[in-house]
C-alpha cells in the first residue's frame, strides 16, 4: 500500500499568512477613513488638551504659553464657582438618573402589554418626541413652560394651582429641565422593550403554575432577565448627565441664571475656555470631569456582577 506523502507544514502555513495578511490589509484600507478622522479629530484634541491643561495658553497670546505645572489642579480646590457647578450637576444626576430609568421601563411595560389596543401605535407617539432635535425640544418647551403664557400653567389654574416660574425660580428650573429631558425618553423605551420582549414566556408560566402574582413575576422574572438592559441605560444616563450642557446653556442664555442654579459643569468649563479664552484651566476642568466619570463607570462595572443576571453566565 503506498503511503500518503505529507506536505510539510511550512507550505500550508505560509499560504495562510499570507492570506491573513491580505485580510488585514483590506480591513485596515476599509478603516482607514475611520481612523484618520479618530486621529485628527479626537485622539490628538484629547492630548492637546492634556497639555494645555499644564499651560496657561490663550488662544489670542499663544505666544505667551508658557508651563504652570499643577497651578490649574490646585486652583480647583480654591475655586467657589468649580464647587458651585459640581453642586449643580449633582444634583441634577440625582434627580434625573431615576427618571430616565423608571419611566422608559414603565413606558415599555405598557406597550408591551396583551391588553392594550393598538400597541404599535402607542409605540410611535412616545418615540417620535426623541427625533426632534435637542435644540427644537427645548425651544418648545420654554413656550410651554413659559409663566405668562405657556399651557402647562393654563392647565394648573384650572385646578386653582399656581403655576411656577419654570425657569426664572431656582427652586424650579433643574425639574424642569428633568421633565424636559423624560418627553424624549423614547429611544430607551425601544431598548427596554427589545429587552422584554426577549424574557421567555416559560419563565412566566412556570411563575404562574407556583402561584406568583403579576408583581412577583415582575420583581422575580422579569426584572433579572432585563437587568442587563437596565444597566446598559443607568450608564448611559449617568454619562449624559454629567455631560448635560446643550439644554442648560439655551434655557439660561449661557450665563447660568438664575443664580447659577443652571450653572452645570459643562457649561462652566464651556464659559472658562471659550468666553473667558482661559484654555488651560479649561482643559483642566475637562480632564477632572473625564476622570470622574470614568470612575464611575468603572465602579458600576464593578459592581454589576452583584445584581446583572447574564444568561449563561456564572
Amino acid at each position: 500500500m503506498a503511503k500518503k506523502v505529507e506536505q510539510p507544514q511550512g507550505k500550508q502555513a505560509k499560504p495562510r499568512n499570507n492570506l491573513m495578511r491580505r485580510e488585514i490589509r483590506w480591513g485596515l484600507l476599509f478603516l482607514s477613513p475611520w481612523l484618520i478622522g479618530f486621529f485628527i479629530f479626537t485622539l490628538l484634541p484629547t492630548l492637546a488638551s492634556l497639555v494645555f491643561s499644564f499651560t496657561n495658553y490663550n488662544p489670542l497670546h499663544p505666544d505667551q504659553i508658557s508651563f504652570a505645572g499643577l497651578s490649574n489642579y490646585a486652583r480647583l480646590f480654591t475655586d467657589p464657582f468649580f464647587r458651585q457647578a459640581i453642586g449643580v450637576t449633582l444634583r441634577f444626576v440625582l434627580i434625573s438618573v431615576p427618571f430616565a430609568i423608571i419611566i422608559p421601563l414603565g413606558l415599555a411595560l405598557l406597550v408591551n402589554s396583551e391588553h392594550l389596543l393598538g400597541k404599535n401605535l402607542y409605540r410611535t407617539l412616545f418615540f417620535m418626541p426623541s427625533m426632534i432635535p435637542v435644540v427644537v425640544n427645548v425651544m418648545v418647551w420654554r413656550g410651554i413652560m413659559s409663566t405668562e403664557t405657556g399651557w402647562l400653567n393654563r392647565m394648573l389654574g384650572v385646578f386653582s394651582i399656581q403655576g411656577p416660574s419654570w425657569f426664572q425660580d431656582e427652586r424650579w428650573v433643574l425639574p424642569a429641565l428633568t421633565l424636559m429631558g423624560v418627553w424624549g425618553v423614547g429611544n430607551a423605551m425601544i431598548i427596554m422593550l427589545a429587552g422584554l420582549q426577549n424574557v421567555p414566556t416559560e419563565l412566566y408560566d412556570a411563575a404562574k403554575v407556583d402561584g406568583a402574582t403579576s408583581i412577583q413575576r415582575f420583581r422575580h422574572v422579569t426584572l433579572p432577565i432585563i437587568s442587563p438592559i437596565i444597566f446598559y441605560q443607568l450608564v448611559l444616563a449617568l454619562i449624559g448627565s454629567f455631560q448635560y450642557f446643550t439644554q442648560a446653556y439655551i434655557v439660561s442664555n449661557g450665563r447660568g441664571d438664575p443664580n447659577g442654579s443652571t450653572m452645570f459643569y459643562n457649561l462652566y468649563l464651556y464659559r472658562t475656555a471659550f468666553n473667558f479664552l482661559d484654555m488651560g484651566y479649561g482643559a483642566t476642568l475637562a480632564w477632572v470631569m473625564f476622570v470622574v466619570v470614568l470612575l464611575i463607570t468603572i465602579f458600576l462595572f464593578r459592581t454589576q456582577q452583584r445584581w446583572v443576571y447574564y444568561a449563561g453566565g456564572e
